[in-house]
């Protein structure tokens, strides 16, 4: 009877099962067949011709957007950018381009590039390119005109800052490998220090073999900034913890829908620096890949992680061939880390696009590292010490934003065939009381974001025949909350000197943008300091 009742049970939840798919099936069919019927119509009584194109594409991205910020469709158009993202290589003249106003402006030109070669610099603005004006263009137009195959030429018509007449150059284009490595040196006698950008094809091989040549400089200790690192590919991931971790040990576990363990990502060698004292730098914009690294080396008290809370990004994707050379970029599994939390600190909701949510610190579990320390998971990677970056004064933005800084780095670069090496540059204050008198020059308006908002309630104030009587209060208001440029550039010398000196430095050497934000860098000067107190060192990773 027992048995009887069982068998009836499993062809009932079977059944069950069958229905549920075969409802989802049904689902699937009509919503296609509907979506087909409607761009049909469409293109039949629609009063204007339809870009089906962009119609059609602009549907799926709605699709797309219904289920979390990282699924995406990737357009013929745009693979070859994906692929750049994942690989830090594409055929091209090595140069980036911003847009200067109405121009399209080279910001930096690599080593050993075409650019390089061809003696191309920052600040030079493309007029042509293969003769077609570049005025009012935008920077994926040129981009896109600029990459193309290996050992096919393109020529470029420049104007340059303090010359008269502009000039043609003709490139060869050539694969451009962008390093991952954005800066690695040693920051004293005994402690290096490498900032990885993002975890791009074989940047664990750089960085292994970066970590040798620091060895034989004297390294003892090493510094790892993995600031503003959005991740990449987690196999690159593994093996740079793979690096400081023995050989076997657990640093990421993928689990896919119903919690189900996919894949175990385990160290496959021995470690190339397995008592090497470490520090990770992290803030709010490391995520993904960079969260693994820095997670695993908590988890397991390899390291000590330094700075701000992480983003929190514990979502995999996996990319699917499509028709007509696309592809699909779809979330397939979470990231779980070795203490067996899950770094992911968002839920989306599906039913509004627009909400997103962090998970409550009430929804949150306590989990511990190897040693017994207390982690918790759904919030990214907290420290093991919490630095705060200094917030950004306004000068920073109006500087940036009017490219004060960059411009001055130009004629700078045009008047000073060299300058001293890195670590021995000094941008004195003679030569800020310089940029001080050309930023002043410069006519730009410069206004707080309170007397912009100041301005809108103006506007409602008008509207509503309210301002008139009030007209004093809000002129009085608004010489109170106008800034004093000059004041500015004064109180705030420390950051704009700063961002100044990497501006110019990086005219000169390519790890000069890095360099230069070292001296006032308060996180990494508190990272310094761990290390050389080997006690705080062994305490923080115990306790």
């Amino acid at each position: 009877m027992k048995h009887r009742i069982l068998t009836l049970l499993c062809i009932a939840l079977c059944t069950q099962c069958l229905s549920a798919k075969e409802d989802t099936y049904f689902a699937i069919a009509k919503n296609l067949d509907l979506f087909n019927s409607i761009v049909k119509e469409l293109q039949l009584h629609y009063v204007d011709s339809i870009p089906v194109d962009k119609v059609v594409q602009a549907g799926i991205n709605g699709m797309l957007q219904k289920l979390d910020p990282y699924t995406n469709y990737i357009s013929a158009e745009t693979v070859k950018d994906f692929k750049y993202s994942t690989t830090g290589e594409y055929a091209g003249i090595g140069a980036t381009i911003f847009l200067h106003g109405e121009n399209v402006c080279i910001s930096k030109v690599y080593e050993g590039t075409p650019a390089q070669k061809a003696g191309l610099q920052a600040g030079d603005l493309l007029l042509e390119i293969d003769g077609k004006s570049m005025k009012g263009k935008k920077v994926e137009d040129a981009s896109g005109m600029l990459r193309g195959t290996p050992g096919t030429k393109v020529r470029i018509k420049i104007s340059r800052p303090g010359q008269k007449k502009s000039f043609t150059e003709e490139l060869i284009r050539e694969h451009i490998h962008v390093s991952a490595i954005g800066y690695a040196g040693m920051l004293n006698g005994q402690t290096a220090y490498i900032k990885l950008n993002s975890f791009t094809e074989d940047c664990s091989s750089e960085i292994k073999l970066t970590l040798k040549k620091l060895s034989a400089q004297g390294m003892q200790s090493l510094i790892l900034d993995l600031r503003g690192n959005p991740g990449g590919l987690l196999n690159e991931a593994v093996n740079i913890a793979n690096l400081f971790l023995p050989k076997g040990e657990t640093i990421v576990t993928t689990r896919v829908k119903g919690n189900k363990v996919d894949r175990v990502y385990k160290t496959a060698s021995n470690p190339e620096f397995p008592e090497l004292p470490l520090v990770v730098l992290v803030n709010d914009e490391t995520a993904s890949a960079s969260e693994i690294v820095s997670g695993a080396l908590q988890d397991l008290d390899r390291a000590v992680i330094v700075g701000e809370r992480t983003y929190g990004k514990g979502l995999v994707q996996a990319t699917y061939p499509l028709p007509y050379d696309g592809q699909l970029k779809v979330t397939t599994s979470k990231y779980y880390i070795p203490s067996g939390r899950c770094i992911q600190a968002r839920v989306y909701d599906m039913a509004d696009s627009e909400n997103e949510s962090e998970i409550p610190d009430s929804l949150t579990s306590e989990f511990k590292t190897r040693h017994g320390r207390i982690v918790r998971d759904g919030r990214g990677i907290s420290p093991d010490v919490c630095v705060k970056s200094d917030t950004i004064p306004m000068i920073m933005y109006y500087i940036i934003e009017h490219n004060l800084a960059f411009d001055y780095a130009t004629e700078y670069r045009l008047a000073h065939d060299s300058i001293a090496p890195i670590g021995q540059f000094d941008f004195n204050d003679f030569e800020y009381e310089k940029f001080k008198a050309y930023v002043l020059a410069s006519g730009h308006p410069y206004l707080s974001n309170s007397e912009k908002y100041l301005d809108e309630l103006i506007d409602v104030a008008q509207y509503e025949k309210r301002y008139e009587a009030a007209a004093n209060e809000f002129e009085a208001l608004r010489q109170a909350l106008h800034p004093d440029l000059s004041a500015d550039l004064g109180n705030d010398s420390k950051y704009v000197k700063m961002y100044l000196s990497s501006e110019i430095l990086e005219r000169y050497y390519p790890q000069g943008a890095v360099a230069g934000t070292i001296p006032f860098d308060q996180v990494l000067q508190e990272a310094k300091k761990i290390l050389l107190d080997t006690k705080r060192y062994k305490e923080i990773l115990t306790k």
